[in-house]
Order: C-alpha cells, then structure tokens, then sequence
C-alpha cells in the first residue's frame, strides 16, 4: 500500500469513520475529508441534502454585474451567445450592422430587463468603421465605469471557386473576419487598459481555420479558400494578442465552432439539400451542431471559471478535425 493512501480504523456498526491522515510534507494545507452520516434507518437522504455546498454555487462561472460586448450580437450564434451571458448576471450590449436586430432580440432583450435583472442593449454599427467603433465601445465604458468582456462574433462568408475569386471580394471578407475583429478587440482592450480592469475576449473563428473542410464541396467543388484562410488569422490574432496584452490582465482565446444549423444554413440546404445529409458524415458525432451547443463555452471563456488560460482555442467541432 502507498504511503499517502489514507488509512481507516476498523468499523463497529453505527460509529463514524475516524480516518488516520498521512500525508506528504508540501505547502499545501491537508483537504479535509467529509465525515459520513451514522448507519441508521429510515429514508435515503435527498441528493440535495448530501451534496457539499460548495460544488452547488460553481461562483466562478458567475458574470454578475460584468459589463460585456458582443459583435455580431443582432442574430444566430452572437445572439444566443448573448443570452447565455445575461443568464450569468451580464450586462450586454451587442453590436451589428443590421438597422433592426432579429425579432428573437427583441425576446432575448424583454427577458433580460424582467426575469433576468439585467439589460441588453443594441447598437448598429459595422466594425469596419473604426472611429463610430471606438466612439460606441467607450461610451459603453463610460457608462458603466467598467468594461469585463468581449465575444467577437461578426463575420460573413462566400462561396466562390478560387479561380473566379475577386480581390474585392477577398478584402471584403478579411475586412470583417480578420480586421473587423482585430478593431473590435482592440477597442475593447483600450478600455480595459484605460480602466486598468483587465478582461477576456473572445474571438470566434472556425474549423474551417485549421482544416480543409473535408465535405464543404458544393457541386462546383468550392472550398471557401478565402473564408477558411480569414479564420486562420483570427486563430494567429487570438495568439498574438493573448501575448501582447497579457502584462495588462487581459486574456484572449478563441472558439473554433463546427458546422452549425442556424436560419441561414437552413436556407442554404434548400439550395443543396445534399449537404443536410453529408456533412454530419464528417464529424465523429454523425451530426450538426446548434448554435445552443456553444453557449457554455461563451461563460467559460468570459468568467473567472478560465482565469488562467489564455492564447487558446476551444474547438468544438463534434470531433470533425480529429480524423
């Protein structure tokens, strides 16, 4: 037997375990070990009544009072991001360019002023205009006098075969995936640093960054070259920012989601109804997530819960880049 297995006294009916501690000389200060109830008869106690107190609060996934941006946030992955944030005590404000945010925001921001204590707050702005950018990210922290957190989550894609690709188009999208992110953080860490706050941001980005969309072939073959390079970046960007402004407290990571079935993906297998079918076949789940499934990772990322990671990525791709 080891020498650190913590060793018990023999056991008469009814009487408590007395358990006799050895333990490794460290700094550390030895657990203490829950004392289990007498053997007695009756009910079984409820698992309410069994479980420790301090396993049921989980605090450190707690976004009380934090003051958080999401880009992106009118609609889809953004917007439910947004919600899960609210659920964890945030104040949100989302950013987009649409004029009007989806009628699901309007849901999403009545929820928060009522059963959620909280707010969500709109504001149209396309993260390719720096100055309206940072004039709106410093009014937010003004307000508030504080700024906690940032989901970087406007993006756009195209599908066209590499060969009939424009340059306009290719600036197009690096000016929002790649650039509009880098501005949106930026914007962000400003404030953090004016404040002297530190913070977390999250930059979403893809599987699509670190793979070849094994199954993204439409029937003319495109594999979305300029969209999957965008996503490479904002991987890269995550890192390197991670390094320059961690001497500031501010953590940034990325999340690398995989297929997602949102209002517009839905459209497009009416299009090509054959991907509704293949694409599940190339993740080691045998199916497409929901934008749901990633509204974990967002309070993961943003809270204390994550305190010591930073220049990672949290891929959730249903085991797609693992092949």
């Amino acid at each position: 037997m080891s020498r650190y297995v913590t060793r018990f006294r023999p056991l008469r009916l009814g009487a408590q375990l007395s358990p006799v501690h050895r333990f490794r000389l460290s700094a550390q200060p030895p657990v203490p070990v829950a004392q289990p109830r007498s053997f007695h008869a009756g009910p079984k106690p409820s698992v309410a009544s069994t479980t420790p107190t301090v396993t049921r609060g989980l605090p450190e996934f707690s976004l009380q009072d934090k003051v958080i941006v999401v880009s992106g946030g009118a609609r889809g992955l953004g917007l439910t991001q947004a919600e899960a944030l609210l659920e964890a005590g945030a104040i949100v404000h989302a950013i987009d360019r649409l004029p009007k945010p989806d009628p699901d925001f309007e849901k999403v921001a009545r929820r928060a002023t009522g059963e959620l204590s909280t707010s969500l707050t709109y504001h149209q702005v396309d993260v390719r205009d720096v100055d309206a950018l940072n004039e709106i990210v410093a009014g937010i922290a003004d307000k508030h006098g504080r700024l906690d957190g940032l989901i970087a989550a406007a993006g756009i894609q195209q599908e066209t075969p590499a060969l009939e690709y424009k340059a306009e188009d290719v600036d197009k999208m690096m000016g929002v995936n790649v650039t509009g992110a880098f501005m949106t953080a930026q914007a962000v860490a400003r404030q953090m640093v004016r404040l002297n706050s530190g913070g977390s941001i999250v930059l979403i980005a893809s599987m699509s960054g670190t793979v070849a969309n094994r199954g993204l072939i439409c029937p003319r073959h495109v594999v979305r070259s300029a969209y999957n390079a965008s996503k490479a970046a904002v991987l890269q960007l995550g890192r390197n920012l991670a390094a320059e402004w961690g001497e500031h407290g501010i953590r940034v990571n990325t999340i690398s989601p995989g297929y997602i079935v949102t209002a517009m993906v839905e459209a497009l297998f009416e299009t090509y109804p054959e991907r509704k079918t293949e694409w599940p076949k190339h993740n080691m789940l045998g199916r497409l997530s929901a934008p749901s499934e990633y509204r974990g990772a967002a309070v993961f990322l943003l809270s204390d819960a994550s305190s010591f990671m930073t220049g990672s990525d949290l891929r959730i791709d249903g085991g797609h880049c693992a092949w």
